[in-house]
C-alpha cells in the first residue's frame, strides 16, 4: 500500500510542480531560502534515479548503438538550434534568450519513459536514449549553451562542465553502485526515495518562481509563445526525425517524446548557478507545459494504437516494462 502510494505520488509530479509554482508566487518568502541548497536537492533527485535504473535500460545501448546514436543526434541537432531561432526570432531579452537555450541544450526529460509506456511507443528504446543523453550532457550542454548564448551572456563553459557532474553524473554513478552492491536493500526504499525526488523538483521550480514572483506579472505573453513553439516543434520534429530515419511507429513515437520533452530542472539549476533567476523561467513552464503537451499526446495516440504484446528482446534489444522514475523519469520536467 505505502509502495502504491509512492507511485501515486512520484506519477503526479507535474500537479506538485504547479502547485510549488503557485504557493512560490503568492508565499516566495518560504521558497526562497532553499536557493542555496539547489544543487543538494537535484543531486538527490539523480540519486534516485540512479537507484531506480535497471540493466536492461542500457541493453539497446549495446545490442542496437545505430538507433541509440540516431536518437541522440536528432535530440542535440533539433532542441538546441530550435531554442536559439526562437529566442532571435522572438527577440527575447538575454536573460530569457539563456534561459530558451538551455532548456534546448539539456538532456531528454526523466518523464519520458513513463509518456512512452502511456503512448505505447518503444519504452527501452525510451530508456536508454534518455539515459545515454544524460551521461553525454557534461560535454554536449555546456558545449551547445556556448555555441547559441554566448551572443547574449558571458557562458563560463568549465562551471557548467562541472556544474553537471557534481549535481548529475557522480550521484547518478552512487546510485549505480549502491543498487549494484546492496540491491536487496534498496529495492525497499526506491519507491520512497523516488516519490521525495519528485517533491525535490517541484520545490526547486517553486522557488525559481518565488525568486521572479516580482517579475512574472510584467513578463509578457511572449515567453509562453516561447516556451510553447520550443515543445511543440521538437515534438513534431523529433516525430519527423524518426519518419527521416524509417523507425517503426513505436520508435517515432519514442524519438517525438525524447526531443520534444527536456529535463527542464537540470536546465533551472544551471541557469540559477550560472546566469540569473530570470533564466531558470523558460526551464520551469516548460517543465510544466511539456509533461501536459506530452501526456495528451501520449493519451491520443495510445487510443488510435490496438493493444499487442509488448516488444520483445529482437526488436527493442531489452524487454519492455512499465516504467517508474527511471534515468528517463521528471523533470519537473520539468523539472
Amino acid at each position: 500500500m505505502f509502495n502504491k502510494l509512492c507511485d501515486w505520488a512520484t506519477r503526479l509530479m507535474v500537479l506538485w510542480v504547479i502547485l510549488a509554482g503557485i504557493y512560490g508566487y503568492f508565499s516566495p518568502a518560504h521558497l526562497v531560502a532553499l536557493k542555496p541548497g539547489f544543487g543538494l536537492l537535484f543531486a538527490f533527485t539523480m540519486l534516485g534515479i540512479g537507484l531506480a535504473i535497471k540493466p536492461e535500460d542500457f541493453r539497446p545501448i549495446i545490442t542496437q548503438p545505430q538507433y541509440i546514436l540516431l536518437g541522440t543526434l536528432a535530440q542535440f541537432a533539433i532542441m538546441p538550434l530550435l531554442g536559439f531561432i526562437i529566442a532571435k526570432a522572438l527577440r527575447l531579452p538575454p536573460d530569457l534568450a539563456v534561459g530558451v537555450i538551455l532548456v534546448g541544450s539539456a538532456p531528454g526529460a526523466m518523464a519520458s519513459t513513463m509518456i512512452s509506456y502511456i503512448a505505447k511507443a518503444d519504452v527501452a528504446y525510451s530508456a536508454a536514449l534518455t539515459c545515454s543523453t544524460t551521461f553525454l550532457a557534461p560535454v554536449l550542454t555546456p558545449g551547445f549553451t556556448w555555441l547559441f548564448a554566448h551572443k547574449f551572456v558571458a557562458v563560463d563553459v568549465r562551471k557548467l562542465f562541472l556544474d553537471i557532474v557534481f549535481t548529475v553524473i557522480v550521484p547518478l554513478l552512487l546510485g549505480l553502485s549502491l543498487k549494484h552492491f546492496f540491491s536487496r536493500w534498496i529495492q525497499n526504499i526506491v519507491k520512497p526515495f523516488l516519490a521525495v525526488s519528485a517533491l525535490f523538483i517541484a520545490l526547486i521550480c517553486g522557488s525559481v518562481v518565488a525568486l521572479n514572483s516580482a517579475r512574472i506579472a510584467d513578463l509578457s505573453l511572449i515567453i509562453f509563445i516561447a516556451v510553447a513553439l520550443h515543445n511543440g516543434l521538437g515534438l513534431l520534429l523529433g516525430y519527423g526525425a524518426g519518419v527521416l530515419y524509417r523507425f517503426d511507429l513505436k520508435r517515432r513515437r519514442t524519438v517525438a517524446f525524447e526531443v520534444g520533452m527536456q529535463n527542464a530542472g537540470l536546465g533551472a539549476l544551471l541557469a540559477v548557478r550560472n546566469f540569473s533567476d530570470q533564466a531558470a523561467l523558460p526551464n520551469v513552464l516548460f517543465a510544466i507545459w511539456c509533461v501536459i503537451t506530452a501526456s495528451v499526446l501520449a493519451e491520443y495516440w495510445a487510443r488510435r494504437t490496438p493493444d499487442s504484446p509488448a516488444p520483445g528482446p529482437e526488436a527493442t534489444g531489452a524487454p519492455a516494462r512499465a516504467p517508474g522514475l527511471t534515468c528517463a523519469s521528471g523533470d519537473p520536467q520539468s523539472q
